[in-house]
């Protein structure tokens, strides 16, 4: 969630000491990676709450992801910001990013890495989409500044979805910033997910099972709906890219293959 909250200094006492990468899942034998990042607030230097609301929102992508790649050898970690917000040209959360995407590589070695964000982390997981591990990354309603560069992401996939109903983060500036991302050289595919805002508390499920099927696919366990691979194929100034409707996601999703 994007707002504006109290500044608080956030650096005494427990900031060098700050854990910003949490494992979910780490098997023995990993083959890629898959981080996700939580909202935030646009101005906020205090630290997050025990009771952290944005970060308790991705526990249901979590759990999906969880199930659909259990067994595959993907590790799967949550970002811990240490502070609420983006913070102006501080940029604390994409730094976070960063921070654990280095964490990641050192431990796991230079295994692939797709990102999932939301609002504030989807801004995040953009701006540090040009890290030498990510192959793709998946936002969610994200908050996307005309200013923010989008040329570190030439040759990343970027699957962007956002609800019509979103009155936090602008639609028309995710659809700005993917087709100045397209022009760039990144292959994005943008989704609608129409009747939805921006807490996604409108049709959960679609948003659980879609973000799930995506990373899935973008994680090599499983091929890309069709109508994302044909997307990402279209030339870089097509708008019919950047405006699909995520259809209903079905309860069962299809099976992996076999050799996964």
């Amino acid at each position: 969630m994007i707002g504006s909250g109290a500044d608080g200094s956030g650096t005494a006492g427990g900031t060098a000491a700050h854990r910003v990468l949490h494992w979910r899942a780490r098997p023995a034998e990993i083959r890629a990676a898959v981080l996700v990042l939580h909202g935030g607030e646009e101005h906020n230097l205090a630290r997050p709450r025990r009771l952290n609301l944005p970060l308790l929102r991705m526990h249901g992508f979590l759990r999906s992801l969880g199930r659909d790649t259990a067994g595959a050898g993907i590790a799967v970690g949550t970002v811990r910001y240490r502070h609420r917000g983006w913070n102006g040209e501080r940029a604390d959360a994409a730094r976070d990013a960063l921070a654990a995407l280095d964490e990641a590589a050192a431990l796991l070695g230079p295994v692939p890495t797709v990102l999932i964000g939301h609002s504030m982390g989807g801004r995040a997981a953009l701006r540090a989409g040009g890290h030498p591990s990510v192959t793709g990354l998946v936002a969610l309603a994200p908050w996307c500044p005309a200013e923010d560069p989008c040329d570190h992401l030439a040759g990343r996939d970027v699957l962007l979805l956002h609800g019509d109903r979103d009155t936090v983060t602008p639609p028309a500036d995710t659809r700005a910033f993917a087709a100045r991302s397209r022009a760039a050289g990144a292959r994005v595919c943008g989704y609608t997910v129409t009747g939805s805002g921006h807490a996604m508390l409108q049709r959960i499920p679609d948003w659980h099972r879609a973000t799930t099927r995506l990373a899935t696919a973008l994680l090599g366990l499983r091929p890309l709906p069709a109508e994302t691979a044909s997307a990402l194929a279209l030339p870089p100034a097509s708008q019919e890219a950047l405006t699909l409707a995520l259809p209903r996601q079905p309860r069962v999703a299809p099976e992996l293959p076999a050799n996964v």
